[in-house]
């Protein structure tokens, strides 16, 4: 299905990075900014170090909560760009593009955990509705009334992945309806009146409800505001569609900049008020992240960026999300061989990139290509 909106169609187009990066825009509206995998790699390694028994001083869900920015950023800037230079936007296009880039590794990683279980390699406490509602990207709402025991092995995390899902099917129609009228701030200052309704929604499940943290954390209804802060990123400001426009009229502005949104952050870390963490918490983040992301992917060549665009850690954010699918069944693996903390780190890292190397060229790419070669319209 391709909603027009009566605009002619424009031809390829180029688009330069303030860096002078060339990036060549196709059919497919697609683009690679690198720090974008720096910053994938970044929230692995915190997601990653939590789980290896750190979570009390590295903040875990951070990690999750810059995914959910960063796939909020990619999907609008893509989606506008679609739109800026078509004239219309193909919802089959996008269903096929997520559909080719999750499904594969998603399922190839439960069908192959979910056989260690049942043949006892890894232990498991599987129940049928709990497998079920990993598959159809149910698990958070699961997780909320039944608790995360009874999943496939090792795949606790997978809670995100149906917020993300969530946010994919219902996104394109929002997206469409609200540009076809309005400007792209507009649109902006619809996003952001959403994401001030979901704070209020916490609030109130917090405050009149008493609701539980696992709600506020893992339900769609209540975190679907950390994606729209990133397509918020998307359609005002864009750091990559808007090149005209800077933070700041000098670098020692864009820097003050920088350093406030890390003390935002730093606040949203050491605050431990309850009703704060599961408030205004990811409200906080969301605003503190708008800018770091705008600095990062403009401004890749300053030194607090320049980590990044290193090769190794560009080819780790590449392979972030097989990393981020297998990595609780490498630490499980690691600590059979090994107790002590450090070490038996270091060894499910190791396991783990191993493994999601694997699955980037023997699973990922392929699909990848297969959906270029079926689907070059």
């Amino acid at each position: 299905m391709t909603l027009n909106f009566g605009r002619p169609p424009k031809r390829d187009y180029e688009t330069w990075h303030s860096t002078g990066q060339k990036m060549r825009n196709t059919q497919g509206y697609s683009f690679y900014i690198p720090s974008l995998d720096g910053i994938r790699a970044l929230a692995a390694m915190l997601v990653f170090v939590a789980h290896a028994g750190w979570g009390y001083i590295v903040p875990g869900g951070f990690g999750v909560t810059i995914f959910f920015f960063l796939s909020g950023y990619l999907i609008t800037t893509l989606l506008r760009r679609e739109l800026e230079h078509t004239g219309s936007i193909s919802f089959k296009k996008f269903y096929l593009r997520r559909a080719y880039r999750i499904f594969p590794p998603l399922y190839v990683v439960l069908v192959l955990f979910f056989l260690l279980g049942i043949f006892g390699v890894a232990e498991h406490k599987m129940r049928l509705e709990a497998v079920l509602s990993q598959v159809f990207f149910l698990t958070n709402y699961y997780s909320i009334e039944h608790g995360g025991a009874y999943f496939v092995p090792a795949t606790g995390v997978y809670w995100s992945l149906a917020v993300e899902e969530h946010f994919y099917l219902v996104f394109p129609l929002l997206f469409w309806a609200a540009a076809r009228r309005k400007s792209f701030p507009d649109v902006a200052r619809l996003f952001l009146v959403m994401c001030v309704a979901v704070l209020a929604w916490r609030m109130w499940l917090v405050f009149e409800h008493a609701i539980t943290w696992r709600h506020t954390y893992s339900a769609t209804d209540a975190r679907f505001d950390s994606l729209l802060f990133g397509c918020i990123l998307g359609v005002w400001r864009n750091p990559v569609s808007d090149p005209e426009w800077k933070i700041g009229g000098r670098d020692r502005s864009a820097y003050l900049i920088l350093v406030g949104a890390l003390m935002l952050l730093l606040i949203t870390f050491i605050f431990r008020d309850e009703r704060f963490r599961e408030t205004l918490r990811y409200t906080v983040q969301g605003i503190a992240l708008l800018p770091i992301f705008w600095l990062a992917v403009r401004h890749p060549e300053w030194l607090v960026f320049r980590w990044m665009n290193w090769r190794p850690v560009r080819f780790f954010g590449v392979v972030s999300f097989s990393f981020y699918l297998c990595h609780g069944m490498a630490l499980d693996f690691a600590d059979q061989v090994i107790k002590e903390q450090i070490p038996r780190a270091l060894l499910g890292f190791v396991f783990a990139l191993l493994f999601a190397t694997s699955m980037y060229f023997l699973v990922e790419r392929p699909f990848a290509k297969l959906r270029r070669r079926l689907h070059r319209d």
